[in-house]
């Protein structure tokens, strides 16, 4: 299964996925850990154990905040 992926803000690609691919595996294919960016088909999120079943899908990744240095 091909699945176009629109990375929000960074871009669009293809990937190649086997017909029983998860969302967690289509975001760990496409570059990223599944904690650290959401699949959105249609503009609503999907649980990352669910079956791929969208041809388009967005990742949009998390964004993590806090201090880097130990100040808060």
């Amino acid at each position: 299964m091909t699945v176009t992926v629109d990375v929000v803000g960074e871009g669009t690609q293809t990937v190649d996925l086997p017909d029983d691919a998860t969302y967690a595996d289509l975001i760990r294919e496409a570059g990223y850990h599944p904690q650290e960016a959401s699949a959105l088909v249609d503009g609503a999120p999907v649980p990352g154990d669910r079956v791929v079943d969208a041809d388009e899908v967005q990742l949009l990744r998390l964004i993590k905040g806090g201090a880097t240095n130990g100040d808060a």
